[in-house]
């Protein structure tokens, strides 16, 4: 389990650096066009803000699979041994129920709805359950995590 577990690390890893790439170049782009063409493209500004929240919530993931993630540990630290470690699990328990529940289930039924009202964005006139679809496939990955993660 951790082979695969690395694996998808991997993977993840490698997209997060082509969307952050992707995103350098349509921001180059857009200044490029912007200032020695004077007609602005009229897609990056879209495109950037979707890239970015891809990056955001899958990078999300990525951190809370390698234990990264932000946290104020202050009273883990200073909380004497048994009392860390419940804490420490109420954490994990937390995360796994908001990935399951919040991103996993509620994102899924986002990217449902959206697909089935046919909303695409304005400019790129991709479906919006496309943008959406991140989050979902964001808590399956934490949930993942969550389940696989080795014990402290």
């Amino acid at each position: 389990m951790q082979n695969l577990r690395s694996q998808i690390d991997v993977w993840v890893g490698r997209l997060l650096v082509l969307i952050l790439g992707v995103m350098v170049l349509n921001v180059l782009w857009q200044v490029f066009t912007r200032f020695f063409t004077d007609s602005p493209s009229s897609f990056t500004d879209e495109l950037a803000r979707y890239l970015m929240i891809w990056l955001g919530i899958l990078g999300a993931a990525y951190v809370a699979g390698r234990n990264e993630h932000v946290a104020i540990d202050l009273l883990v630290q200073k909380a004497p041994k048994k009392i860390s470690h419940l804490m420490k699990k109420i954490t994990k328990l937390s995360i796994f129920c908001f990935a399951l529940f919040g991103m996993v289930v509620g994102g899924g039924r986002l990217v449902y709805i959206t697909f089935k009202l046919g909303q695409y964005s304005p400019a790129l006139q991709i479906p919006l359950a496309f943008v959406y679809a991140i989050i979902p496939i964001s808590g399956i990955l934490i949930v993942f995590y969550k389940l696989t993660q080795p014990k402290p």
